[in-house]
């Protein structure tokens, strides 16, 4: 056995894990099995420190090194696991030198991180579409989020890096590449110039005319500048989904989160980027029983569905991280979140189903998957034949679908 990697969590995880895949393998190690943590929610947390336990039963003899943000997030109590071997922060497991030594607690710290000196990387081992770390860390403080503790500050990528990296990973086969980090849409504050989202995507699709698709991870509306809404509006090779994170519907929630947004400038976003680009498909994230959320309140988050058009919804049911302001605030009960986070995944079904409904009898450019899966421009998830060649690009015809995904004629 040589290096396995184990991800939790984000693209930016998954990126991150090539590159210790890469670095690990080159200094050696064999009989090791990394694993790259989130920190997101507690659960995310209790099912990475679940898999630790499982690893060590399962592999007795073999070398359990943590990393990610929760690692970076609460180091020694990962540390104090007995089947724990080494804990690795997140800037630290980026530099190859880390990967030689074997001290038991290789954690900085992160918020000194200044910039990102990502290597090239020309594979994303078991995925289709290649993810491209462009940013990383997080300059605000929303209420309830542990991530800037776990990625430090926003930093980003030099564009020229981006584009290299883009192009090396389109030579090597790749058809779709998708632009990811923490907060990708406060993009280029640290670099001279400062150039914003917009800018290096459509030096991105100028520079690499071989790519196919390039598609946006979440990004964060209030931010994006006016390059990026022309490109939407114009570059048909930029996928037209976008993921936003709302977070909430009820203004007095998203100032208790600290959001920088309101209600309405969601709502009038959507809708400014559906008059450029009318084929446009949204997803969003959205927070389930916020501590002081009452039933009007979650109301207003429920009918946000509806108001922004969503059709691809990601619910998380509140979870208070630890030293967040968040914890602090009055809670709402287990129970009714739960019933909130069921009634707002009730409505991403209604959502879908509708956006499926009408997809049936066209025709779409897929990309293929594994498993006889595949992904339409609008990130709508198609069932193929399994027999279909995976990383192919395929017009196909909508016979009907299951009310998840649609199903190819």
């Amino acid at each position: 056995m040589g290096v396995d990697i184990l991800t939790f969590g984000c693209r930016l995880n998954i990126h991150e894990s090539e590159v210790i895949r890469r670095d690990a393998a080159a200094a050696g190690l064999s009989d090791t099995v990394v694993v790259n943590t989130c920190a997101v929610t507690s659960e995310a947390v209790r099912q990475a420190r679940q898999a630790i336990r499982k690893l060590r039963r399962e592999l007795p003899d073999t070398q359990i090194v943590v990393t990610g943000c929760a690692a970076q997030t609460d180091a020694e109590t990962f540390a104090a696991m007995p089947e724990v071997d080494r804990v690795v922060g997140n800037e630290e497991k980026l530099k190859p030198e880390t990967w030689t030594c074997q001290e038991k607690i290789a954690v900085g710290d992160i918020m000194a991180a200044k910039r990102i000196a990502l290597p090239v990387i020309n594979t994303i081992e078991g995925h289709t579409r290649a993810f491209v770390q462009v940013q990383n860390g997080c300059d605000h403080r929303c209420t309830f989020c542990i991530i800037p503790y776990g990625r430090g500050n926003s930093r980003s990528l030099p564009m020229d890096d981006v584009v290299g990296q883009v192009r090396e990973l389109v030579v090597n086969g790749y058809r779709e590449v998708v632009l990811t980090g923490v907060d990708i849409t406060s993009y280029g504050s640290n670099l001279p110039g400062a150039p914003k989202l917009g800018k290096l995507v459509k030096q991105i699709l100028r520079d690499v005319p071989e790519l196919e698709r390039l598609r946006l991870s979440s990004i964060d509306s209030v931010e994006a500048d006016a390059d990026l809404l022309d490109a939407l509006g114009k570059e048909v090779r930029l996928m037209p989904h976008l993921h936003l994170s709302l977070q909430a519907g009820d203004d007095l929630i998203l100032k208790r989160m600290k959001r920088r947004h309101l209600r309405a400038d969601a709502i009038a976003f959507c809708d400014q980027v559906r008059r450029l680009r009318p084929d446009i498909v949204f997803g969003g994230d959205i927070i389930a029983g916020f501590p002081t959320e009452t039933k009007e309140m979650f109301t207003r988050s429920l009918d946000l569905v509806d108001e922004c058009g969503l059709t691809h919804l990601h619910v998380f049911p509140f979870s208070a991280r630890p030293g967040t302001p968040a914890e602090r605030m009055p809670q709402v009960s287990g129970d009714i979140i739960k019933e909130r986070a069921r009634r707002l995944r009730e409505k991403g079904d209604e959502a879908l189903r509708r956006h499926l409904d009408g997809e049936v009898g066209r025709r779409r450019r897929v990309l293929t998957e594994r498993g006889g899966i595949g992904r339409t421009e609008h990130f709508t998830q198609v069932r193929l034949p399994v027999s279909t060649a995976r990383g192919v690009m395929l017009d196909v015809s909508f016979a009907g679908h299951d009310g998840r995904q649609l199903i190819a004629a």
